[in-house]
C-alpha cells in the first residue's frame, strides 16, 4: 500500500500535473477575485498544458545541469522516468498550441513575452547557459512570470489591464511566488553551488532568507487589504488570502535542505492550489 502511495505521488508530482493544476488555479483565483466566479476559457486550458509542457523540459535539462546528483531524492525519480517525461512533454506542447490558437490574437500577443522569458529559463540557448543559471535572477523571473500569467493575462482576456486593482493584484501575486519560492532555493543550495550560481539563501543564509519571504507575504497582505478596503475583494476573499499566507509563512519557516522533497514539491507548491480553492469556497 505505501509502494502504491508513492507511486501515485510520484506521478502527480514529477509528472509536473501538480504544478500546472497551481497555475490554473492561480489564474481561475484571478477570475473569481475580478469577477466572483470562474470560467472555462482557451487560455485556463493554455496554461496547464504550457505549463506542463515548460516543466517537463526544465526537469529533462536539469537531470544533465546536476548529473552527481543523479542517484539521490527527485533525480532520481525523474532520471528512471525520463522517457514518460519527455512523453508528457510533447503531448503537452501538442495541446498547449491547440489552445493557442482558439485565443484572440491580442492575447496571443500578451503572451510572447512570459513564454519567451519562460522559455529562456529552461532552454540553455547561450553557450550552454539558461536564465536561470544567471545569479540571483531565477527567483526574480518566476515571480514576474507567474504573476503576469496568472493576473495580467486573465485582466487582458476581461478587458480589465486599465485598472489600478489588478497592479495592485499583479504585485500581490508576485511577492506570494517570491515568497514560497524562497524554500526552493533554500533545497537546491548544494546544487546550485555545485552549477556556480549564486542565489539569496546562499548569500543571506537560510533564517534571514526565510525573514525575508515573511516579509514578502506580509507586503502581500497590505496590498490585499488595499484591494479590500477598494471594495474589490469580499470578506471572504481578504480571509482566504490571509489565512493562505499564513499557512505558507508557517511552511516557509518550517523549510531546511533536509526536507524529504515531498514538502516542498507538494505542500509548498501546494500553497498555491490551496489559496485558490480557499478563495473558491470563502
Amino acid at each position: 500500500m505505501r509502494a502504491l502511495l508513492i507511486a501515485l505521488l510520484d506521478l502527480l508530482f514529477y509528472s509536473n500535473v501538480w504544478i500546472a493544476l497551481a497555475a490554473v488555479g492561480m489564474a481561475a483565483q484571478t477570475q473569481f477575485l475580478l469577477l466572483g466566479k470562474g470560467e472555462p476559457t482557451a487560455l485556463l486550458g493554455f496554461i496547464f498544458f504550457a505549463t506542463l509542457f515548460l516543466y517537463a523540459v526544465h526537469r529533462i535539462i536539469g537531470l544533465k545541469k546536476s548529473e552527481p546528483f543523479a542517484n539521490t531524492g527527485r533525480y532520481a525519480v525523474i532520471a528512471r522516468f525520463r522517457s514518460h517525461i519527455v512523453f508528457y512533454a510533447g503531448m503537452a506542447g501538442l495541446c498547449a498550441a491547440l489552445f493557442l490558437f482558439q485565443m484572440p490574437l491580442f492575447l496571443i500577443a500578451g503572451l510572447v513575452a512570459p513564454c519567451l522569458l519562460a522559455l529562456l529559463y529552461v532552454l540553455p540557448v547561450w553557450k550552454g547557459y539558461r536564465l536561470r543559471d544567471l545569479h540571483y535572477v531565477k527567483i526574480f523571473l518566476i515571480a514576474i512570470t507567474w504573476s503576469w500569467i496568472t493576473v495580467f493575462l486573465v485582466g487582458l482576456e476581461l478587458g480589465m489591464t486599465w485598472s489600478t486593482p489588478l497592479y495592485v493584484m499583479l504585485l500581490e501575486r508576485a511577492l506570494f511566488v517570491f515568497a514560497i519560492t524562497i524554500p526552493f532555493d533554500i533545497r537546491d543550495m548544494e546544487i546550485d553551488a555545485f552549477n556556480k550560481v549564486k542565489t539569496l539563501p546562499a548569500t543571506l543564509g537560510l533564517r534571514k532568507s526565510q525573514r525575508l519571504a515573511g516579509l514578502s507575504l506580509a507586503l502581500m497582505l497590505l496590498l490585499s487589504a488595499l484591494n479590500y478596503y477598494w471594495d474589490v475583494y469580499t470578506l471572504g476573499d481578504f480571509v482566504a488570502l490571509v489565512l493562505s499566507a499564513c499557512l505558507s509563512g508557517m511552511l516557509i519557516f518550517l523549510s531546511d535542505r533536509t526536507r524529504h522533497d515531498y514538502f516542498f514539491t507538494g505542500l509548498i507548491d501546494g500553497m498555491m492550489l490551496l489559496q485558490f480553492l480557499l478563495v473558491a469556497f470563502l
